[in-house]
C-alpha cells in the first residue's frame, strides 16, 4: 500500500513542475476503480484536466457523489476541473441471455424475436422492439463492440432469421451495432433528457451527445439546455456514418467533438477510421472547437502497468492530428492501474508536442467561432507571434466567454498560456482548450493589475524570473470589439 500524503505530496510537486509542459487535455472516465474523492484526487495531481461521468453505467446517486467529490478536489487542488456528463444515447443492446450468455458458432442460425428475455441460445432479444421491422435482408448486425457479426437471411412477422458470419460470445445488454441500417430511434432517450435536466441543474461543463446522425440533434439537445440560466457545452460524438456525412453541419452546431471510436470502428470499416479521424479533428480545428479523441488509448493499461507500443504511438499520433484532448475510460474507470494511465498519457503528450513547432501539421483555422470579432481574432495572431519573437515566458489572454482563449489555444502556440476569467464556468471550460491553463482569482476588470498579479503567483510557483516577458491579452475598454491590446510586461 502507498502512503496517500506521501503520494499527493510527490505528485503534487510533479504536477507543479509539468503544469505548463502538457499542453494537450487529459480527460478520465470516473468508475469504480477511482470511485470517492481521494481516488478523484491522486487523478486530478496526476494530470487530469475533465473528469468523465457516463450516465450508461451507475446509479443516479452514484453520479451525484461523483460530481460532488470532483467538485471538492477541485477546491482542495486550487485549480479548475471540468466535468463531463456523457449521455448514453438511442444505444440497442441486446436483452437477458441464458445464463447471461451465449456462444456464437460459425454458420448457425438464430433469431431475434422481439421481447426482453431469451430461454433459448439460439433467439436473441433487444430492447429495442422496432428491431426487426426496420432490418432489409443482406444487413450486417454487428454484437458487443464487434466481436461477433451476422447477416440476415430473410425476415418473417415476428422474427429476423440470422446467420453468423463471425462466430464469438455474447453477454447480456451488450451493445448491437446496425452499420447502414436506417432506424427511427429519436437523438435522445427518456433517460438522456433526465440526465441532461441533471447535469444542466447541477453545473456540469460539458454534456455528451451520443449517436449524433446531424446538426438537429445537436439543435434538439441545445435547446434543451438553453432552458437553463449556464447551460453546459455540447459534445458531439462522432460514432455514426450518418454523422461522417453531415460533418461540417455537425461541427459548426456543437460547441466541440469527440472522435467516439468504439461504436464508430463497428460502424464503419475499421482500416477507414484513422482517415476519419484526422478528417474530424482537421474539421474541428478549421472551426475552432475543441476535440477529443477517445476509446481503447492506452487499453492494455486496464490490466498492465505499461501500454503497448502501438498504444503509445496511437497517443502521439491523435496529438499531431490536432486533439484537443485524449480521454481514457475503461484506463481509469474500472483499470487497476488508474493514475500510471493518466501519467503515461502526460508523459507522452509531452515528449510529442514540441513536433507541432516543426511540423506544420495543422492548417491555419480559417472560421470564425462564434462570439469572435475580427479585431480578436488579429489581435490573437499578433499575440503570438510577438511571444515568439520576444522569447516570452507566458502568454496570459483575458476572456469573459472563453471564446478568445480558445482562439489563442487553436494557434498551437507552445509559449506558456494562462486563462483567466471572472466567470468560473468559462475557467472550466477552459480545461478542456489545449494549452491554457486556467487561473482564478485574477483582477480582470481592474486596470493595469492583472500583470502584477500574474507575476506575483507566477513568482510563488517557480514559473517566472527578473528579466521575463509576459505578453498579456485583453480589451482596452474603448471600442466594442473584445480583444484590441496586446501588453508587453517585463518582470522586474
Amino acid at each position: 500500500m502507498h502512503d496517500t500524503r506521501a503520494w499527493g505530496n510527490s505528485v503534487m510537486v510533479r504536477r507543479k513542475r509539468i503544469l505548463f509542459e502538457v499542453r494537450t487535455k487529459i480527460v478520465a472516465t470516473v468508475g469504480p476503480a477511482c470511485a470517492g474523492e481521494e481516488g478523484l484526487l491522486k487523478l486530478a495531481e496526476a494530470g487530469v484536466d475533465v473528469f468523465r461521468i457516463n450516465t450508461a453505467h451507475g446509479t443516479s446517486q452514484e453520479h451525484d457523489e461523483a460530481f460532488d467529490a470532483i467538485r471538492r478536489v477541485s477546491r482542495r487542488i486550487g485549480r479548475p476541473l471540468g466535468i463531463l456528463v456523457d449521455l448514453a444515447g438511442p444505444k440497442i443492446r441486446l436483452g437477458q441471455l441464458p445464463n447471461d450468455e451465449v456462444h456464437l458458432r460459425e454458420g448457425e442460425i438464430v433469431r431475434f424475436v422481439r421481447g426482453e428475455t431469451s430461454s433459448d441460445e439460439h433467439t436473441l432479444v433487444t430492447n429495442y422492439p422496432k428491431l426487426i421491422d426496420e432490418l432489409t435482408v443482406g444487413d450486417r448486425i454487428m454484437l458487443a463492440d464487434g466481436t461477433a457479426s451476422l447477416i440476415v437471411e430473410s425476415l418473417e412477422t415476428d422474427a429476423a432469421v440470422c446467420r453468423v458470419v463471425q462466430p464469438g460470445t455474447v453477454r447480456s445488454r451488450q451493445g448491437v451495432n446496425l452499420p447502414g441500417v436506417k432506424i427511427s430511434l429519436p437523438s435522445m432517450t427518456p433517460a438522456d433528457q433526465k440526465y441532461a435536466a441533471w447535469a444542466a441543474d447541477r453545473g456540469a461543463d460539458f454534456i455528451g451527445l451520443s449517436f449524433v446522425r446531424t446538426a438537429g440533434d445537436v439543435h434538439t439537445l441545445a435547446a434543451f439546455l438553453h432552458t437553463h440560466r449556464n447551460p453546459p457545452a455540447v459534445i458531439a460524438k462522432i460514432e455514426k456514418p450518418e454523422a461522417v456525412e453531415q460533418l461540417e453541419a455537425i461541427v459548426d452546431a456543437a460547441d466541440g467533438l469527440m472522435v467516439a471510436r468504439g461504436d464508430l470502428g463497428v460502424e464503419i470499416d475499421p482500416a477507414e477510421v484513422p482517415v476519419v479521424q484526422k478528417r474530424i479533428i482537421g474539421t474541428a480545428h478549421q472551426h475552432q472547437k475543441p476535440v477529443i479523441t477517445a476509446t481503447q488509448m492506452l487499453d492494455s493499461m486496464q490490466w498492465n502497468p505499461r501500454p503497448t507500443r502501438a498504444e503509445t504511438t496511437d497517443v502521439a499520433n491523435a496529438i499531431l492530428d490536432g486533439s484537443d484532448a485524449c480521454m481514457l475510460s475503461g484506463e481509469t474507470a474500472i483499470g487497476q492501474y488508474p493514475c500510471e494511465a493518466v501519467e503515461m498519457m502526460g508523459r507522452i503528450a509531452r515528449a510529442t508536442e514540441p513536433l507541432l513547432a516543426t511540423t506544420r501539421r495543422l492548417a491555419e483555422p480559417a472560421i470564425l467561432p462564434e462570439g469572435l470579432k475580427p479585431v480578436t481574432h488579429a489581435v490573437v495572431r499578433a499575440a503570438g507571434d510577438l511571444a515568439r519573437n520576444l522569447d516570452a515566458r507566458m502568454i496570459i489572454v483575458a476572456s469573459r466567454t472563453g471564446a478568445t482563449a480558445l482562439a489563442l489555444s487553436k494557434r498551437r502556440n507552445l509559449v506558456p498560456t494562462v486563462g483567466v476569467s471572472s466567470s468560473e464556468a468559462t475557467l472550466r471550460r477552459m480545461c478542456l482548450m489545449w494549452g491554457v491553463v486556467p487561473l482564478a482569482g485574477a483582477p480582470i476588470d481592474q486596470a493595469g493589475e492583472l500583470p502584477k498579479f500574474i507575476e506575483q503567483w507566477g513568482r510563488e510557483q517557480g514559473f517566472v524570473q527578473p528579466g521575463d516577458r509576459l505578453i498579456v491579452l485583453e480589451g482596452s475598454g474603448l471600442l466594442p470589439s473584445g480583444h484590441n491590446q496586446v501588453l508587453i510586461h517585463e518582470v522586474p
